[in-house]
């Protein structure tokens, strides 16, 4: 028996009669993306915005909308947005059927960077207008995001010396040979100009002065702040002899480096990013380390900050600090023990915030015992900060905030880093990195607060 196939005829299938509107499910994101950006002041964008080289412009609100639409739906290239006006039904419908070319994407975002970043507390009064934001308790979470900068243009501060030891030497031979091919005493390499290698190796010289300028002015900020922890281990130490009668076991803490260590880096691509550990424990590499604040209700992120810093210690009040004031201030705010320290606990309490921050690593496996065990007496006003906080987060309300913390500010990141597909910076320079990352984030939060919508039926 012949099998029957379906006829072939792609000129009648094709030639559909349906409009972009009518393709696109009511709900679809790429919608709710135009409805918002809609209802955003653009006018600081709109004071500033210039016709290049003539003829008619992009409307800012279609520029804006691709790229949180696309960096949304992983697609963070201006040229894949741009080919993507063309090959995609979502996009043709931000883009309104039209097709901006990537250099007009790219020079937007570059341009108007710093405006895209300050709509970030737009987006939110809109989420609280719609009810789906009261920010109540927060969580505070950071993912290191690789630099767009390569490793291999990293230099170490002992590699540093080296190499202007062997390139002073270098020019000296290049003035000793080219002295002597004017006394006629030696014939110059053919092609070898001196005076040309000499500039450059001027040139190389004065970029490895500048790093070794960077490297040394950073070793000082990092030794206010180690000293700084260092004295307060001190007195930690000196309260537990005070308190028991003997020294405290453990190592004796060691005054820090106020110099630059030999393994100190400088990255020639982008200075400002720094060599970390990757999230994964895999290596090290160039990143950033991008922050977020979560409201443990919505799960929309209500600040986003980043730092060169490779450790959370610092990350608090940044944090908390980003938070904007129309938006409110939360209850309490759970953190992870890699932001633990007496400073962050004043950092919250000063603000009205309840913190609750780790104050040692959680056991992958708690025996039936630990959940029995009582919580015991509250500390006395003599205790220290992390004696007082070990027992908060013991407390009823304190495991139940800091259980969330979770299940809120860790699915956040990880839906940007593995659904949305955002590993890397596209701009270099802390200060376009930052503006990136909340570029990020507010895609994130219209994806969330799209699903928000639905879910109250408000879309």
């Amino acid at each position: 028996m012949t099998k029957k196939f379906t006829p072939i005829n792609y000129e009648d299938a094709l030639d559909l009669k349906v409009s972009i509107r009518e393709a696109l499910p009511p709900t679809h994101l790429a919608r709710y993306v135009v409805d918002v950006v809609a209802q955003l002041d653009l006018s600081k964008i709109y004071a500033h915005f210039s016709i290049l080289g003539g003829g008619t412009a992009i409307a800012p609100e279609i520029l804006l909308a691709l790229l949180f639409y696309g960096y949304a739906t992983g697609v963070f290239s201006s040229r894949k947005i741009e080919r993507a006006t063309y090959e995609n039904l979502a996009f043709r419908y931000v883009a309104n059927n039209l097709h901006p070319d990537h250099d007009t994407i790219s020079h937007f975002r570059k341009t108007f960077l710093v405006e895209i970043q300050n709509l970030f507390v737009q987006i939110l009064m809109l989420a609280q207008i719609a009810g789906v934001l009261k920010l109540g308790n927060l969580s505070g979470d950071g993912s290191k995001i690789h630099a767009d900068a390569s490793k291999s243009k990293a230099v170490s501060y002992k590699r540093l010396g080296k190499l202007e030891e062997e390139l002073r030497q270098e020019v000296e031979n290049l003035f000793a040979l080219a002295e002597k091919a004017e006394k006629g005493e030696e014939k110059l390499p053919e092609g070898l100009f001196p005076g040309d290698e000499i500039g450059l190796r001027q040139e190389r010289l004065a970029k490895l002065a500048e790093a070794k300028v960077v490297l040394e002015a950073r070793a000082q900020e990092r030794f206010k702040v180690e000293k700084a922890e260092y004295e307060a281990k001190l007195r930690e130490r000196e309260e537990k002899t005070q308190k028991s009668g003997r020294k405290p076991g453990g190592r004796q803490p060691q005054p820090p480096e106020s110099k630059p260590g030999d393994k100190d880096q400088y990255n020639f691509t982008d200075p400002e990013s720094r060599i970390m550990k990757n999230s994964n424990n895999a290596g090290f590499d160039q990143h950033f380390n991008a922050q977020v604040g979560v409201d443990q209700e919505s799960r929309l992120i209500v600040a986003a900050t980043l730092s060169n810093h490779p450790n959370d210690r610092r990350e608090v009040e940044p944090i908390l600090d980003a938070i904007p004031p129309d938006v409110g201030i939360p209850t309490a705010a759970a953190f992870d023990n890699g932001f633990f320290s007496a400073d962050n606990i004043m950092a919250c309490e000063k603000r009205g915030i309840t913190p609750f921050i780790a104050t040692g690593r959680e056991p992958h496996h708690m025996s039936w015992e630990s959940f029995l065990e009582e919580l015991g007496d509250a500390p006395k006003a003599e205790a220290t900060p992390k004696e007082k906080m070990a027992y908060q987060l013991r407390t009823e309300i304190g495991q139940t905030i800091y259980r969330l913390r979770k299940s809120t500010v860790e699915p956040v990141i990880g839906i940007i880093k593995e659904i949305m597909g955002f590993r890397q910076f596209s701009l270099r320079g802390l200060a376009a990195a930052l503006g990136e990352w909340c570029l990020v984030c507010m895609a994130y939060n219209l994806k969330r607060m799209c699903t928000l919508c639905q879910a109250n039926g408000l879309v």
